[in-house]
């Protein structure tokens, strides 16, 4: 049974949300201060779900979310805000700070609430589900390679060792392909309300827009704000999903080609940006035309975005051919010959230190705030880079601009395509 822990300073609040959400079976702790909840979690920290008030004496929802989530054992807990307080950009800057993941308006609207409330403990279970069975193939795994250590066997028993650590493997695998489909799946199904959302949006837009108040016409406008952003969430998790599994067929294909469809995809923003792109001498390669095509729309696209304020972006993109001995960091085994492809920009740059984190999915180094996006295209690019037997990484000086390496190799594998699949 999942486990809610609620945090207001008044108890018919408290007694409010519990009696909307008791019919879906859920645990309930019940705090009244923020002083409260913490001393709740210092004892447990198995819960799926926080729902805190924002406005409560002596500490707030954001001082108290902040001190929860400096504790490496609560970092997980998603935390909801009820707030009366005004969508403001302030109140928006505050939330993300704390870390909070969401926003519900007073007063509560039962279904709003129950809606978002079933999304979060549907992934905390599935979470749970998919982290329970990698600490038991895990466990399976070290008890099999101690196992093999300790014993000296027939060579007939080493391989059958050898064979259930391949089982496991594909039963490791076969856990990430389940995740990745429920990814797809829950996207998929979220985008037939928000048309719906968005079909009423135009509606009242072009219908009913001059009957609103002002006040009401700033709501409105946040609302479709908040639709887009979700629209874009979605297609870009789509996106993800559908770079494990493809139609495509491997061809030769032109990165020269592949580059300027990008740009051509690209142009409304380029022109806006007035961005520079340059690019040398780029060979052909045995890969998927369109996944190649996304991986560069994504790379531009994040060096326009990240670029300085009043500098043109000037984006360089080149490659060469060099030997997995010459980049041993990064390239090991036989010596291979590479495909070396960079993408370097004069943006606003990183720290060095994200650099092993920057492709992690929803990885986010900025404030939504200050930039717009999802942290999912750059887990795209890795994954398009990973289904062509490839390696990207990435070089930040802030202030100066980034790099991004990708490393193919020179001759891909026959059974690449149907590794995919």
């Amino acid at each position: 049974m999942a486990k809610i822990l609620l945090v207001d300073d008044r108890e018919d609040n408290l007694t409010s949300i519990e009696s909307i959400l008791q019919p879906d079976g859920y645990q309930f702790i019940k705090a009244n201060s923020g002083a409260q909840a913490l001393k709740v979690l210092l004892a447990e920290y198995d819960f799926a779900l926080i729902l805190m008030d924002v406005k409560m004496p002596n500490l707030n929802g954001f001082e108290t979310a902040s001190l929860i989530y400096a504790r490496e054992k609560l970092r997980h807990i998603p935390i909801i805000f009820i707030t009366a307080y005004s969508y403001d950009e302030e109140n928006i800057f505050k939330s993300s700070r704390a870390g909070a993941v969401d926003y519900i308006y007073k007063p509560i609207n039962p279904d709003i609430l129950r809606a978002k409330v079933t999304i979060f403990i549907e992934l905390y279970r599935k979470n749970h589900q998919l982290a329970l069975q990698e600490q038991k193939l895990t466990t399976i795994n070290k008890s099999l390679e101690n196992e093999i250590k300790e014993r000296t066997v027939s060579e007939e028993n080493v391989k059958e060792l050898n064979l259930m650590l391949l089982q496991n493997i594909d039963k490791l695998e076969a856990a990430n392909k389940d995740l990745d489909s429920f990814a797809f799946i829950a996207s998929h199904d979220l985008q037939e309300p928000l048309r719906k959302i968005q079909t009423f949006i135009s509606r009242i837009e072009k219908k009913e827009i001059d009957n609103i108040s002002e006040t009401g016409k700033e709501y409105f406008l946040k609302m479709k704000y908040s639709v887009d952003r979700m629209r874009t969430f979605i297609e870009n998790l789509l996106m993800y999903s559908k770079t494990n599994t493809t139609d495509q067929q491997l061809e030769q294909v032109s990165l020269k080609d592949v580059i300027e469809n990008a740009i051509q995809e690209l142009s409304l923003s380029i022109e806006e940006k007035k961005a520079i792109i340059n690019y040398s001498f780029l060979p052909t390669v045995h890969l998927l035309r369109l996944q190649f095509q996304q991986l560069f729309v994504n790379l531009i696209s994040n060096s326009i975005k990240y670029s300085k304020e009043n500098l043109a972006p000037i984006i360089q993109i080149d490659s060469k051919i060099v030997k997995s001995k010459d980049v041993p960091s990064i390239l090991s085994g036989t010596d291979k010959n590479y495909h070396r492809i960079t993408v370097t920009d004069n943006g606003i740059g990183f720290d060095q230190k994200y650099a092993n984190t920057i492709f992690d999915l929803f990885r986010r180094l900025h404030d939504k705030s200050e930039y717009s996006g999802t942290g999912i295209g750059l887990a795209i690019c890795k994954k398009i880079i990973q289904n062509h037997n490839g390696i990207i990484t990435a070089e930040g000086r802030p202030g100066i601009g980034s790099t991004f390496n990708i490393f193919l190799p020179q001759e891909v594998t026959a059974d690449l395509h149907s590794s995919l699949n």
